[in-house]
């Protein structure tokens, strides 16, 4: 008996089986007449798989379902397949990536991009949640390309055609060039494995998504209002009787505006927040002389505070660039945070363990609570508040400000910059 895939012909699970069947040599024959919905219901179908999920391996053995599952039956199909890699560390690591594939990014972009396609119920804080969590993973899997062509060893492991396949839907529908682009290494992966012959043979050519897909309409049951003055001839009675529930039916329907955050309702303060982002982005020369200067003659201590931040658990901070993602999931999930503050955080030493220290400024005297309450990375670091009569304090302020290097009589391994 052959190995029959079942599936729907353009699901990007059933991908990872085919292309490992093309690195492997191995013949799967495919099902012309399946149909979502229909095939995956019949007893026939939920006697391979229960739960009526596609793909689904039809082998002389009987059935495999979950495509991991699937994929990693093709590639063993060949005996020493490099797809496994050359040593048992590196199956490790396969297994790995794939583990973090499938976790890490498959399941955020399916949170981020199908309540979007209408399948689930569209909720923005759990949309917020799935990109804030998604662009963690993405930083981390860039910084792993950065020094590596593919996710293990020297050539395409079956890692690489998991990774792929999942970003490649994020990448159809979701994932456009403004959001791709600050992830550069991940962008040069993507493309390149896309167009191995093998990949490409299976994948077809994929086209970047241009545009995010738009929120569904929240207003399905609508048609039955304007049936009603249809029946009511008298349409001055309508407009006299309707008004009030017109209005609670707009603010059920809409959502209510947000309250206003408590800085907001802050003295107005002479510090422009923009101009000082402004001048440190555009100063490219006499740091020192023209941003620095400038930040001071801006700095308003009655309406913004300045934070030394100290990690408190330096000791684990082992391997760098763990804690280089570290440090960018918490400015990720600073982004709430953007239109009142500024900060600079620092990653130093040229060897492990290595020291995170961080200078925020913040709108209005202390740290604001929103912030303390919805970024859990902030009761992780000791919060000092910057005495600015203490010409050393304010030198470290400095310094941190401008990246010197060495700072306090040590390399800096990384600064990265919240504005």
């Amino acid at each position: 008996m052959a190995l029959v895939l079942h599936s729907f012909p353009d699901n990007k699970n059933a991908f990872k089986a085919r292309i490992a069947a093309e690195y492997s040599g191995v013949k799967l024959e495919l099902t012309n007449d399946f149909v979502m919905g229909v095939t995956n219901k019949t007893p026939e179908f939920l006697k391979m798989n229960p739960l009526g999920k596609v793909p689904v391996l039809e082998t002389p053995d009987g059935a495999v379902f979950e495509s991991n599952a699937i994929a990693r039956y093709v590639a063993k199909l060949k005996n020493d397949n490099p797809l496994f890699g050359s040593s048992l560390i590196e199956y490790a690591r396969i297994e790995q990536w794939m583990d973090f594939s499938a976790t890490e990014i498959d399941a955020n972009l399916a949170r981020w991009l199908y309540p979007r396609l209408g399948f689930y119920p569209y909720l923005q804080p759990s949309e917020e949640i799935a990109i804030s969590a998604l662009k963690r993973a993405l930083d981390a899997l860039n910084t792993h390309l950065a020094s590596n062509t593919y996710l293990v060893g020297h050539s395409v492991t079956l890692a690489d055609i998991v990774m792929t396949c999942n970003l490649s839907v994020g990448y159809r529908f979701i994932l456009t060039k403004s959001f791709t682009k600050d992830f550069p290494h991940v962008e040069r992966y993507f493309w390149t494995m896309v167009n191995q012959p093998n990949f490409a043979k299976i994948l077809g050519e994929i086209e970047q998504a241009a545009t995010i897909p738009a929120v569904p309409s929240k207003k399905p049951a609508q048609p039955k209002e304007p049936a009603k003055p249809k029946k009511e001839e008298p349409k001055k009675e309508a407009k006299k009787e309707e008004p009030k529930p017109k209005e609670e039916a707009e603010e059920e329907e809409a959502p209510k505006p947000k309250p206003k955050n408590p800085l907001d309702l802050l003295p107005p303060s002479k510090m422009v927040l923009d101009e000082w982002k402004r001048l440190y982005s555009n100063t490219k020369t006499n740091f020192r002389e023209v941003a620095i200067k400038g930040f001071w003659e801006m700095y308003d201590p009655e309406g913004y505070s300045l934070w030394f931040c100290d990690y408190k658990y330096n000791e684990e901070n082992s391997v760098s660039f763990v804690t280089l993602n570290k440090v960018g999931g918490f400015l990720q999930r600073m982004d709430l945070a953007r239109k009142y503050a500024f900060g600079k955080m620092l990653v130093v030493g040229s060897e492990a363990p290595f020291k995170v220290k961080g200078l925020w400024l913040f709108r209005g005297k202390e740290i604001p609570k929103f912030i303390m309450d919805e970024v859990y990375d902030m009761e992780l670091y000791d919060w000092k508040e910057v005495d600015i009569n203490d010409e050393a304090q304010k030198e470290r302020v400095n310094q941190m400000i401008e990246d010197q290097e060495p700072f306090e009589g040590e390399a800096l391994l990384d600064a990265k910059c919240f504005k």
